[in-house]
């Protein structure tokens, strides 16, 4: 790590004019979440392996900034070069540059990797010391990264309309009619998910996401895909032709900008999309350029004419938020099976725990004394999330994850986002708390469900946190809200369980779902942060419902569904508003024995009991009769475990 810093310094200083800092974001040219390998470069500087991150690295010192649930991870990665900066307890990073870098400083970035938001907050806060951003010509961490990995050359592959419910002819002629309505003459769509959706395209040029690295543009006549010409078969050549989509060079965006600015790219390529269009015979007074500022980078605004934008959120990100019927119903059937998965794991995973570490198991209670196991037999978090995974690729349409699987042990559990390595891995434990986070991509949706368990004997203190949980779950499962309602207002809904006893969490609780797209989809979101205010929850998004609870050096709690939001059918419609409620589409149960059974009220009990009779009657079909028999004992109505039994 010092090697790398070392270099990194000397590329700095080499620099015209030289810099006094270098940004380092998590993020690639299309601002992901997740990227491929050749894009982890703030990993490759700091160590750091959380999804969310920035480095900062000046003449003498290197600072991380990173949110809550990667605090604990963070700490444990970061070597004694680095300083962690948690966010939303220390300083932002745009406030500690204009403070403490010196006066006219130059600070480094690399335009491609940084949205247009980021970029211009930054400015400001530079202005007040003269201070300057200055755009790399190239990525200055690809120059010392000497084992970089190679770009993968991934096929794109047409996502057939029985999965996707609307063609591409559908979604581009809605999208040009928005851009008319808005005075737009064209959008530049930079985020892979939302190019994907629009053109009815998967890929795999990213772990865990089904997208494809490509940029487009749209006008109001025509239409232009960017990407690696090599992972266009002649069979998605035609149907992009089919549909008066041009393909061209992933490079050409660039360039292709520019013409859309000064107007010359429909001129230039010939291409008239003619069913599709909106706008003939330049007959529009339409004049603007479209483009997202939290998703497009600062390399392609700066290829545009500032004064003639239309800057705000791309309009396809509600239009993928909002599922049609046909995703709707994907979506359901995909967490049935994937549920399935998850009952044959902890099936197995419950006779494992009993043969080989003599626990009591996951109905029974008792304390388990450790015993010496024979290597070959030891379960570890990576060995027992493989098995979850061969579960569900047993299973119709399975693709793949949808991100790498949290199987955490005992403290492990409270790191947020744990990633276990084979290398370095707990084993299990029969008397801790094992959580696991994890979900799959099928191509008939994308799915993501957390569930927390214990083989042993739960603590007092475990099961009031546990139940804690779970009485926030079934608080936001259960609500009714008026339409306009947005995920900040209902946040509090799954912590004022918690906040009872003093607790809380660092992260929001609840994110859309992609339809075999990112396990991670906006715009929405239920959250405390101010972000979750923008966008209000409508009929048909998905969202999660995952409120927890960590104890660093102990324990951690989490549970997650995925719910379908809905019209509500209330006695009274007050302001004629209309009101909405939430579906559950994930089906597992809850442990039993976690739950401390006299701090639920009976409407939670009466709840939970109609969710596992649920859980009993649809996935029924995809088990066997011993995998059946142990969902009916996981599920029994609350009269038949009262008193459940102890282990002796």
């Amino acid at each position: 790590m010092a090697d790398i810093l070392a270099s990194l310094r000397s590329l700095m200083a080499s620099q015209s004019p030289p810099l006094d800092a270098l940004l380092v974001a998590s993020e690639d040219y299309h601002q992901s979440e997740y990227v491929s390998a050749r894009d982890k470069r703030r990993e490759f500087v700091s160590g750091f392996t959380g999804s969310a991150g920035l480095a900062l690295i000046t003449k003498n010192e290197a600072r991380l900034w990173t949110d809550g649930r990667y605090f604990l991870q963070a700490t444990q990665q970061l070597s004694d070069q680095w300083k962690l900066m948690r966010i939303g307890e220390d300083p932002p990073v745009d406030a500690w540059m204009s403070d403490n870098l010196q006066k006219e400083a130059a600070i480094g970035i690399d335009p491609w990797c940084v949205s247009v938001d980021t970029a211009q907050r930054w400015e400001r806060a530079f202005a007040k010391k003269n201070q300057k951003l200055v755009q790399t010509s190239t990525n200055l961490i690809d120059e010392i990264w000497k084992n970089r990995p190679p770009a993968e050359i991934n096929p794109a592959v047409d996502h057939p309309l029985e999965f996707a419910g609307r063609s591409v002819a559908e979604k581009l002629k809605a999208l040009r009619e928005k851009l008319s309505s808005e005075k737009a003459r064209g959008i530049i769509i930079t985020t892979l998910d939302e190019v994907a959706w629009l053109y009815n395209i998967r890929g795999s040029d990213v772990s865990y996401s089904p997208v494809v690295h490509a940029f487009a543009i749209v006008t109001l006549n025509s239409a232009f895909l960017y990407l690696d010409k090599r992972k266009v078969s002649s069979k998605v050549s035609s149907s992009l032709q089919a549909n008066g989509i041009e393909v061209r060079q992933y490079g050409a965006v660039s360039s292709d900008a520019a013409m859309l600015a000064s107007n010359q790219l429909d001129q230039a390529t010939g291409v008239n999309s003619g069913q599709n269009g909106v706008c003939q015979n330049d007959t529009c007074d339409n004049d603007l350029i479209w483009v997202d500022p939290a998703s497009c980078c600062y390399a392609l605004f700066s290829r545009l004419d500032a004064n003639k934008l239309l800057l705000q959120q791309s309009p396809l990100a509600l239009a993928k938020a909002l599922k049609n019927p046909v995703e709707l119903d994907g979506l359901k059937n995909a967490h049935i099976r994937d549920g399935a998965a998850v009952v044959q794991y902890l099936v197995w995973l419950d006779k494992q725990m009993q043969e080989i570490y003599g626990a009591s198991g996951y109905f029974l209670e008792g304390e388990v004394t450790s015993k010496k196991i024979p290597e070959a037999m030891k379960l570890t978090e990576v060995s027992v999330s493989d098995k979850l995974e061969g579960f569900r690729a047993s299973k119709e349409h399975f693709r793949g994850l949808s991100f790498p699987t949290i199987s955490s042990v005992g403290p492990n559990a409270a790191i947020i986002h744990y990633s276990p390595q084979a290398k370095t891995c707990a084993e299990l434990d029969p008397n801790s708390i094992y959580l696991f986070d994890s979900g799959a991509q099928y191509l008939d949706g994308t799915t993501d469900i957390t569930r927390t368990v214990h083989f042993g004997k739960p603590s007092a203190h475990e099961k009031a946190c546990y139940t804690s949980v779970l009485k926030g779950h079934i608080a936001l499962g259960n609500a009714r809200f008026p339409n306009g309602t947005n995920g900040y207002s209902l946040d509090i809904l799954a912590r004022i369980p918690l906040w009872r006893y003093g607790l809380d969490y660092r992260h929001g609780t609840g994110h859309g779902i992609g339809s075999y797209l990112n396990v991670h989809e906006g715009p929405h979101q239920i959250s405390f942060r101010p972000q979750a205010r923008n966008v209000p929850l409508q009929v048909s998004m998905t969202v999660t419902d995952e409120p927890g609870y960590y104890e660093d050096g102990n324990f951690g709690i989490r549970l997650e569904n995925v719910l379908v939001i809905k019209e509500a059918d209330t006695e009274f419609n007050f302001g004629d508003k209309g009101y909405l409620s939430f579906e559950h589409i994930t089906w597992a149960p809850y442990q039993i024995k976690l739950i401390d059974l006299s701090i639920l009220t009976p409407e939670e009990i009466q709840w939970l009991n109609r969710y596992h009779l649920k859980c009993r009657e649809i996935l029924g079909p995809y088990l066997d009769t011993n995998e059946m028999e142990w969902l009916k004992k996981a599920t029994e109505p609350h009269s038949s475990f009262v008193g459940h039994m102890v282990a002796t």
